[in-house]
């Protein structure tokens, strides 16, 4: 039997064209930072993989190439020209490890999101910080900005940049899918979109946001540059550009979640991260089950889903320790078919 991979929140699998740039790219190996003709060619390689990621995602500010989301996360955090940083409660991990000492909000009761009226007090005190506020939450699938998300009568970034302060959204479970937020810094991770893993990408609007430490990357991230995988991202980036094949819809998994539904009456969910609960089986079991029946899927982000405590996220928000428990996530990616969908429902169905 065929397995089905549904746990594309987690990484994708390398789209064909990403491989393909990729080997281009180790045909052109030098040093980009290296003066020869070989080096030049490399850089030259880099620099194109830049304005194209930049032009894919409509991005018309400066560009850090990273080895991923949690190293871009770190520079706009650590290396923002802000005294003090301000981050939700339902950011990733990375955010966590990256800003320790971070004021943390809490969610607004009402429409799932941040507490705006929480951030905008902290800022009148202190409005010289960096905000953190993520596109798409990676457990529960919830959108958070304008357009499409829990924000919609309330433009975040000009609240942040009305205040003096900076505001950095983590996209890693947004770009090439959704439309990214206005923000100042934009996090992004190309595993997630079928590009290669081990790198990303902080966009910054302006470098004189940041402080420079040295090295590449003018001057703001240190270590060679991956050209191969920055080929590689650009390349699967493009892929989901207008007039490529659009991503796969989740409509199909609408009624199999109808208790989570009582806890996100939004509506605003992305519709390729999904959050199941079963009636009685915990999400341990259920894992177990289904990875036995075919189907790879998650009890949460990565970093969390192999420990046995509840999700920090779903503690935030508000969801009660028995639902927490009984709750896995199925998320989707460019490889997901609607016969793999049908074949999933039939097992969740045999289940519950």
């Amino acid at each position: 039997m065929q397995r089905i991979y549904l746990d594309h929140a987690a990484t994708s699998p390398l789209r064909p064209e990403a491989k393909a740039a990729m080997e281009e790219g180790f045909r052109i190996w030098a040093n980009p930072s290296s003066p020869h003709a070989e080096g030049r060619k490399a850089k030259a390689a880099l620099e194109d993989a830049r304005e194209r990621i930049k032009a894919a995602l409509g991005w018309d500010g400066e560009l850090i190439f990273t080895s991923g989301a949690s190293e871009a996360l770190w520079i706009a955090l650590n290396r923002s020209k802000a005294k003090r940083r301000v981050v939700s409660a339902v950011e990733h991990d990375a955010v966590f490890r990256a800003a320790p000492d971070a004021e943390v909000v809490p969610l607004d009761d009402i429409r799932c999101g941040p507490d705006l009226d929480h951030i905008e007090t902290s800022l009148e005190r202190d409005g010289n910080a960096v905000v953190a506020l993520q596109a798409v939450n990676s457990e529960t699938g919830l959108c958070f900005f304008q357009d499409h998300g829990f924000t919609n009568t309330r433009d975040v970034h000009e609240l942040v940049r009305n205040k003096g302060g900076l505001l950095v959204s983590d996209c890693s479970q947004a770009a090439g899918r959704v439309k990214l937020p206005n923000a100042d810094m934009i996090v992004i991770s190309a595993h997630k979109f079928g590009g290669p893993i081990g790198i990303g990408a902080l966009l910054v609007r302006d470098y004189a946001m940041l402080e420079p430490i040295g090295g590449h990357e003018r001057g703001y991230r240190q270590g060679t540059e991956n050209m191969p995988a920055a080929l590689g991202m650009a390349a699967a980036l493009e892929c989901w550009m207008p007039g490529a094949n659009p991503s796969t819809k989740s409509h199909e998994f609408e009624s199999a979640r109808i208790e989570y539904a009582s806890y996100f009456e939004t509506g605003y969910e992305c519709g390729y991260i999904v959050p199941f609960v079963h009636p009685t089986l915990s999400a341990q079991a259920l894992l177990i089950r289904l990875d036995a029946m075919g189907f790879a899927v998650s009890a949460g982000s990565a970093c969390s889903s192999g420990t046995l405590k509840k999700s920090r996220v779903l503690d935030a928000f508000g969801v009660p320790d028995d639902v927490a428990a009984r709750t896995i996530r199925v998320s989707l990616g460019w490889s997901t078919t609607p016969e793999e969908l049908e074949r999933f429902a039939e097992a969740w169905g045999s289940l519950v």
